[in-house]
């Protein structure tokens, strides 16, 4: 426990997660503190691009291997099945509908990229390495879920929501295609590639991750304000449990599948992670009945902030002691 401790304080005196509370705090307390929506979508356009390049340069470096065939089937396998037990647990532990339940079960299913950026940063602080194709897992982790919520949607109706449309949105979603294509780039251009554009995609990154944490903190603590009311004691239990849930689910298959310590703690970070980019975009084209105020509030006002202060110590903590 000491150790989850001593980790969790390193943690939340990074300048990543300050920078996030920083944003929260700002929101709270109803500042005037914003960040322009272009500039938003500017640092995450460079930071998935950045997170996709290095990845691909990675494997490139590193070479096709079973373990990597392995863990993309891991991958694609949490993804399709953790919506299941998050919707189990959502209808066991809160009063949430049908729809509503679904809906934010596909964003458990899912991905936060960010989280995982986070992760790859503490593991590099306590010089840990992990294997350069987890960023491929991260990308094939995205859509699987968003089928999932949907089947339990449309597994008592006569008809199924997931049409060509919605096909489309899923898979030429901006976030899959920009970190699907920056992987295939660094993958291509491989160790000269990255040399070229290093001083554009490696020091710069950690600096443009606070101030997209910053304007994520300004997000979470907004949704917080206006779901008064909606987020009952129930559901932010479920938002903390469920992220343990998946991480043990990531630990056994990270353990099957043979990935080292710091592997492991990325593969438990992607199935603890909910997503708060793909799936909301999904939701709003497939179950447009279904409460944003919810399923948001709940992936990024709850198990964003859990994950990026305490979850990612301990599953490190549980990583280290386990051998992973």
């Amino acid at each position: 426990m000491s150790d989850i401790g001593a980790l969790a304080a390193t943690n939340l005196t990074s300048p990543i997660i300050l920078s996030f509370a920083l944003g929260l705090f700002a929101a709270l307390v109803r500042s005037d503190l914003s960040v322009p929506e272009a500039a938003a979508k500017a640092l995450s356009i460079y930071l998935l691009f950045a997170i996709g390049f290095k990845g691909g340069a990675g494997v490139a470096a590193h070479g096709l291997d079973a373990t990597l065939a392995l863990a993309l089937v891991a991958g694609l396998v949490l993804s399709a099945a953790l919506p299941f037990a998050a919707f189990a647990l959502l209808r066991l532990m809160t009063r949430l509908d049908t729809l509503n339940a679904a809906a934010v079960a596909g964003h458990y299913g899912s991905i936060s990229i960010v989280t995982f950026v986070a992760a790859t940063s503490m593991l590099q602080q306590q010089g840990i390495e992990a294997e350069s194709y987890m960023v491929a897992v991260a990308a094939i982790m995205e859509a699987p879920a968003i089928v999932s919520a949907l089947w339990l949607v449309s597994r008592g109706e006569s008809a199924a929501r997931v049409d060509a449309g919605l096909w489309r949105e899923i898979l030429l979603n901006g976030s899959i295609v920009l970190l699907a294509g920056a992987f295939l780039i660094g993958l291509v251009t491989g160790a000269d590639g990255l040399a070229e554009i290093e001083s554009f995609i490696v020091a710069p990154f950690k600096g443009v991750l606070c101030l997209f944490l910053l304007d994520m903190g300004l997000v979470a603590g907004r949704g917080l304000r206006q779901s008064r009311g909606l987020v009952t004691p129930a559901l932010l239990a479920f938002g903390v449990l469920m992220p343990l849930v998946g991480a043990m689910a990531g630990l056994a298959a990270a353990l099957a599948i043979g990935l080292s310590s710091g592997g492991t703690v990325l593969l438990m970070v992607l199935a603890a992670s909910a997503s708060y980019i793909a799936v909301p975009a999904a939701m709003r084209v497939a179950l447009p009945e279904a409460d944003p105020g919810i399923y948001l509030t709940l992936s990024l006002g709850v198990t964003f902030p859990f994950n990026l202060t305490l979850g990612i110590p301990l599953y490190l903590a549980v990583a280290a002691a386990l051998g992973g």
